[in-house]
C-alpha cells in the first residue's frame, strides 16, 4: 500500500507550542535583518506605535507553519515534496502569549499524488492569527 492511500481529509499532521522570548525575537530579527523596533523596543512599541506589547513577527509565524509541513514530511510522510506554501497574518500576537501551530489534511488526490494541507497558528484564545495552506506531492 502506498503512503498516500493511508491519508484522509481531517487527519492531523502535528504541530507545536511556541513561547517566544525577547531574546528569540531579537535573534530572529537579527537573522532576517529586520530593524523594526516593534519587535524589541517596548517603550517605542507601546508609546509610539500603540501596541500593547512587543509584536511577534508575522514572518516568524509563517516559518512555524512551514516547519509544521516539513516536520510532517520528515517524520511521517517521507517521500513527499512541498510544492506550494502560503500564509497570511490576520491578528497581531504579542510577547508573553503562547501560540500553537498545526495543520490537517484538507484533500487527497490519489491520482495525482497531491495532498492539500490547511495550516494555522492559534493564540491562547483559540483565534487563528495566521492561516495557511500547503500542497504536497507524493510519487504515484
Amino acid at each position: 500500500m502506498a503512503f498516500i492511500d493511508t491519508l484522509k481529509a481531517g487527519q492531523g499532521i502535528g504541530g507545536r507550542t511556541h513561547q517566544p522570548t525577547s531574546v528569540s525575537l531579537f535573534m530572529y530579527n537579527a537573522a532576517i535583518w529586520n530593524p523594526h523596533r516593534i519587535h524589541y523596543d517596548e517603550p517605542y512599541t507601546t508609546g509610539v506605535e500603540h501596541h500593547p506589547g512587543i509584536v511577534i513577527d508575522g514572518p516568524l509565524q509563517g516559518d512555524w507553519l512551514a516547519q509544521v509541513v516539513t516536520g510532517w514530511l520528515d517524520r511521517d510522510a517521507q517521500g513527499g515534496t512541498l510544492i506550494d506554501f502560503e500564509y497570511s497574518n490576520r491578528k497581531a500576537s504579542y510577547l508573553g502569549q503562547t501560540l500553537t501551530s498545526g495543520g490537517a489534511i484538507d484533500t487527497v488526490d490519489k491520482a495525482t499524488g497531491e495532498v492539500r494541507l490547511v495550516l494555522h497558528v492559534k493564540d491562547e484564545e483559540g483565534d487563528i492569527t495566521s492561516p495557511g495552506s500547503a500542497l504536497v506531492r507524493f510519487p504515484v
